[in-house]
């Protein structure tokens, strides 16, 4: 079955970066959409980056130009590069997949998680001031 597992969580300073990842097992084919999602504290969980299956990249406004999300070679890896940190970036931070296939050349909204069917565990991100 499909298995989605993040890691690289941890603690940063303020304007520091970490880089989380995927490992997704459990199917060969490449051209699911796959994003990064995170839930603070007390808040709902919101979308953080999709790469669509064209290969399309789209960021929530809050991350744009910080972060990167990224297919590894053989396309069953996900990454998530996050630079300059803030403490509102702390969060669990999960990935997922969707069972669907979406282009998102043009768009510039994060896919909505009701399309994402398979869900990592998560992993916590906290960034101190």
């Amino acid at each position: 079955q499909v298995q989605l597992v993040e890691s690289g969580g941890g603690s940063a300073q303020a304007g520091g970066s970490l880089r989380l990842s995927c490992a997704a097992s459990g199917y060969t084919y490449s051209y699911y959409c796959m994003g990064w999602f995170r839930q603070a504290p007390g808040k709902n969980r919101e979308g953080v980056a999709t790469i669509y299956s064209d290969g399309a990249r789209v960021y929530a406004d809050s991350v744009k130009g910080r972060f990167t999300i990224s297919r590894g070679v053989g396309a069953n890896t996900l990454s998530l590069q996050m630079s300059s940190l803030k403490p509102e970036d702390t969060a669990i931070y999960f990935c997922a997949r969707t069972s669907g296939y979406y282009a998102g050349r043009g768009l510039s909204s994060v896919l909505s998680e009701d399309y994402f069917n398979y869900w990592g565990q998560g992993t916590q991100v906290t960034v101190s001031s």
